[in-house]
């Protein structure tokens, strides 16, 4: 996923397509900055962490089998995210909320990699009800419940379901889906799984 963040007086321009990975196990699949397709852009608001909000160190969620450390993802000069180096680890996009905090966070991983399945490759396989579980740098956990998980064509990607303001702690777990475009090296589809905090 590529993830562009132009910020201005209005908030932020987003676009998502999947992950690219810089490594030499970077898969065929995932599209680079290069071969990235053009795509709309939206208005977003985004919103620093607090000084005295803990940063999120690990996510597991036993319905999938994932627990991986979390590293901070942000942007680098052009607006553009920059993912974990490596597919086997999630990040935590920092412009936006921290997990635990009013509003929606995002999580965001690879589908794959040369090497095979990526961290959230399973993904798309999540029910609501199953269990998000995000360790906090001050030993605190926060629990999540997923509440949906949507497969959408990037042309159509649900900007509001993932970026809008949240009225109490929310979750948003991001990956590439779908059917990959051996045209355009990418995947058409992004996979989103919106969950609730339960336990906090």
């Amino acid at each position: 996923m590529i993830l562009r963040v132009a910020f201005g007086a209005l908030g932020a321009v987003v676009v998502l397509f999947c992950l690219a990975i810089t490594s030499a196990t970077e898969h065929p699949g995932v599209a680079s900055p290069s071969s990235a397709p053009s795509a709309p852009t939206w208005s977003v608001e985004t919103t620093s962490a607090a000084a005295t909000d803990p940063r999120p160190v690990r996510l597991r969620i036993p319905a999938i089998d994932v627990d991986t450390p979390l590293i901070d993802i942000g942007t680098d000069g052009t607006g553009a995210l920059i993912p974990p180096t490596a597919a086997d680890i999630a990040g935590w996009f920092t412009a936006g909320p921290v997990p635990g905090a009013v509003g929606p966070a995002l999580l965001a991983g690879h589908v794959d990699s040369r090497a095979g399945p990526g961290v959230f490759y399973r993904l798309v396989d999540l029910r609501p009800g199953d269990s998000v579980e995000v360790e906090r740098a001050d030993g605190t956990r926060v629990t999540f419940a997923v509440a949906s998980t949507t497969r959408t064509p990037k042309t159509a990607f649900p900007t509001d379901l993932v970026y809008a303001p949240a009225p109490g702690p929310e979750l948003r777990l991001v990956t590439c889906g779908g059917a990959f475009d051996r045209a355009i090296r990418s995947y058409r589809d992004n996979v989103i799984v919106e969950a609730v905090l339960t336990v906090g």
